[in-house]
């Protein structure tokens, strides 16, 4: 796509609110909005106003335009120059933006304030994928009742892989397999025979072994990387949450409930993300899933990126096709296109503007395809408090699993079991229903009950 012929008549400007701005997502996008021509930073809010000051200061905003306002009063007395910053989120709704961004991850306060901001006529660009997976079918649905875009944004691996699988849609191509790299990767230095895992746990060791299984000769080969790297592999909730927000708008059911996270390098993904009839691990197509980069040292990473596999369905131009280096299975049924990159808040600026100027983004079409749920590791006694926790949202005790809808029945969403406490003792490997914990005072909860009505 030419995004500037596309945009270059354009005579609007994106006005900007972000919820959640200080760090991480949010500061690569404060970081970029000053690069963007049709953007302007209107008003960014956090608990922590102070930190605010210091990330716009730091980043090179100017000084002189940044206004900290503590009401409605203060917000209408401020110049329309103004870069304002508040504390309360349903402040953010009355600055005159045209875009809100959320990026708390906190799914009381995302939702609240992406429903209130719909109904205001304000579009929305949800980074809080948490949210997203319990009530996006809603959300879309109300923005498409509303006349404005609800949209997940370019820089998470959802949006860029919906990105990539609209292309194979518009070009008529059968998507067998969509997904991703997990975040980090498997390094194998086949000098010193040193594997290192760059989850930034420094995990680092000796696996000579590591040379037997690293050229692919099948399934088996999968098997003896996973035996050798077992201890540092896991089920990880974000991985999941990702690839639920995928599944319900595209309409691809997960390959299985903990997906299945093969040891793989790029170059075999065409074989391994193909049905089993063809040496593949998938039991059924039109599926999302994930897998573990395996790469050498000297080897460029996928970054967490995206890819789809596709059949191959003129022999004649893939053979061409293939002369040209792209990634294909060795039956040459089946290719592998992918994008390895997710550039966080640098590339989200794409997907405001294709919002804000173009009306692009919403799914009135999502739909709660399969639900994120949560199953306990290990026996957990009455009156357990559940939290998200840590870099990977993850709950300490639960191991997340992604079902069909059809299988959930009353399965809790992983996502609404922050802060539940269990009201009866749960046995490792029992899922948490809602037998298990209260959610009925939860207003997400109610969306996620109209969702599952659509």
């Amino acid at each position: 796509m030419d995004y500037t012929n596309l945009l270059k008549h354009s005579t609007k400007r994106s006005r900007v609110g972000i919820i959640g701005a200080t760090r991480g997502y949010g500061y690569t996008l404060l970081a970029q909005i000053p690069k963007v021509k049709l953007m302007d930073l209107r008003v960014i809010c956090s608990r922590h106003p102070h930190e605010c000051l210091e990330v716009l200061k730091e980043i090179g905003y100017e000084e002189s335009r940044i206004v900290v306002c503590r009401d409605e009063e203060e917000i209408r007395g401020a110049s329309q120059e103004a870069i304002l910053i508040v504390s309360d989120y349903r402040l953010v709704m009355e600055c005159g933006i045209t875009a809100l961004v959320e990026c708390t991850g906190n799914t009381a306060v995302s939702s609240d304030a992406a429903l209130s901001a719909l109904k205001k006529g304000i579009n929305v660009y949800m980074v809080s994928k948490e949210t997203d997976s319990v009530c996006g079918p809603l959300l879309n649905q109300v923005a498409a009742e509303n006349g404005v875009v609800y949209a997940l944004v370019n820089g998470d691996q959802p949006r860029n892989l919906l990105d990539l699988y609209s292309w194979a849609m518009l070009l008529g191509l059968e998507v067998v397999a969509a997904g991703k790299s997990s975040e980090y990767d498997f390094v194998w230095d086949r000098e010193t025979k040193e594997l290192t895992y760059t989850d930034g746990s420094g995990a680092k060791e000796q696996m000579p072994e590591m040379l037997d299984c690293w050229r692919y000769e099948g399934t088996e080969t999968l098997k003896e990387r996973r035996r050798l790297v077992d201890k540092y592999a896991e089920v990880i909730s974000a991985d999941l949450c990702e690839m639920n927000l995928v599944s319900n708008i595209t309409g691809l059911t997960p390959a299985n409930p903990f997906l299945s996270y093969p040891v793989a390098k790029v170059s075999e993904l065409a074989d391994i993300f193909i049905p089993e009839e063809d040496g593949g691990i998938l039991k059924k197509s039109g599926v999302v899933d994930v897998f573990y980069n395996l790469r050498e040292k000297d080897e460029a990473s996928f970054c967490g990126g995206e890819f789809i596999i596709i059949k191959c369905e003129n022999e004649k131009m893939w053979e061409i096709l293939k002369g040209k280096g792209h990634v294909m299975s060795k039956s040459g049924k089946y290719a592998c296109v992918y994008y390895p990159y997710h550039y966080m808040g640098l590339e989200t600026p794409v997907s405001i503007l294709l919002g804000d100027l173009m009306g692009i983004g919403s799914h009135p079409e999502c739909r709660q395809v399969s639900v994120l749920a949560g199953v306990a590791q290990e026996d957990l006694p009455k009156g357990t408090v559940l939290t998200v926790e840590g870099h990977h949202h993850a709950i300490k005790g639960l191991v997340p699993e992604l079902l069909e809808r059809e299988a959930v029945g009353d399965l809790a969403p992983f996502y609404l079991l922050n802060g539940a406490t269990l009201e009866r003792e749960v046995k490792a490997g029992d899922p948490i229903t809602r037998k298990d914990v209260d959610l009925s005072g939860l207003e997400i909860y109610k969306l996620y009950a109209k969702g599952l009505e659509l």
